[in-house]
């Protein structure tokens, strides 16, 4: 099965009650947005946003230019239907991150748990070179730590430390703050997750 086909079966088959990713409300990814200090115009765009819940959150904050990508029809579908009218305000669009062509510029590019299930060296590279072609300002990555699970969905994942993501991104951007946090699961499970922001160099 190849991966857009894995994640559309599993949202076509799942509730949010039932997969581990589930946030009621995504405080830690709100709050790394917040610290940016991006007027309510900012472009920010959520990779592998799919069925979650900051999208609501950010249009109840009132920010006016948020665009969801996911490579799942089914999970984006899922969440307009959420949203119902409010679903308008927001860019949609369906795609894998690394086929990934952006056509406008971002000032705040968001991942929570899509960046870790690339697990070729090919495919983080193609990641980290859409990043740094877009010209991205700020970026929000959060990953499983190095305490966290080495598998999700039944895929492999790729664990990581600060300092093994900015080695991707250390071309182009700066670490401003990291931290972990435990995320207890739908059942009752716990994943360690690191959260990592990043603002581009100067002159770059």
């Amino acid at each position: 099965m190849d991966r857009k086909q894995h994640w559309e079966t599993v949202y076509e088959t799942k509730n949010p009650d039932q997969v581990s990713w589930t946030q009621k409300r995504p405080s830690t990814s709100l709050d790394f947005i917040s610290s940016f200090g991006a007027d309510k115009n900012a472009k920010i765009i959520d990779i592998g946003g799919g069925d979650s819940n900051l999208v609501d959150h950010l249009l109840e904050e009132g920010y006016q230019n948020i665009t969801v990508l996911d490579i799942s029809a089914k999970a984006i579908e899922k969440a307009q239907m959420r949203l119902g009218a409010r679903a308008k305000q927001v860019n949609w669009i369906v795609s894998d991150v690394i086929e990934f062509i952006p056509t406008e510029k971002y000032d705040i590019w968001h991942d929570r748990a899509a960046f870790h299930f690339l697990t070729s060296p090919n495919d983080i590279s193609k990641y980290a070179a859409i990043v740094a072609e877009n010209e991205v300002k700020n970026v929000i990555i959060a990953t499983f730590s190095e305490k966290g699970p080495l598998k999700c969905s039944g895929l492999e994942i790729s664990q990581y430390s600060e300092k093994s993501i900015l080695q991707h991104l250390s071309a182009q951007f700066e670490l401003i703050d990291f931290k972990t946090e435990d995320h207890i699961t739908p059942f009752d499970t716990t994943q360690n997750f690191l959260y990592c922001s990043f603002k581009r160099k100067m002159g770059l």
